[in-house]
């Protein structure tokens, strides 16, 4: 799931002329913590990619949508267990940080 949000980032960043450095600064983050974002080697927040989407001009959905448009067909069939696991809690960690996000979201409305 990393691999694949970092490589649409990548793509968007590149499709809007901005270099790591650039993006990485608008954000708040390190350029080398913005290059392992991209690559998927760090997990990546709701909150930093809410930024990373500001900064790129798209939504937030415009850089999940990867995840949609490329079934795991071996998921679905229960092959390769192990990574079964680690895809659920991938999905997991993913729900509660947009449940998190929204919760954040709907207080500053309400405020």
């Amino acid at each position: 799931m990393n691999k694949m949000l970092g490589s649409r980032i990548k793509a968007l960043r590149i499709a809007n002329n901005f270099t790591q450095e650039q993006v990485s600064d608008r954000i708040g983050v390190s350029r080398q913590k913005y290059a392992r974002i991209e690559s998927g080697n760090n997990s990546i927040t709701l909150d930093i990619l809410s930024k990373i989407a500001g900064v790129l001009n798209v939504t937030v959905g415009d850089i999940t949508r990867v995840l949609d448009e490329t079934p795991d067909v071996a998921f679905r069939i229960g092959a390769d267990e192990g990574a079964s696991s680690e895809k659920i809690f991938d999905m997991l960690d993913l729900f509660y940080a947009n449940k998190h996000m929204y919760n954040r979201l709907r207080q500053r409305e309400m405020d």
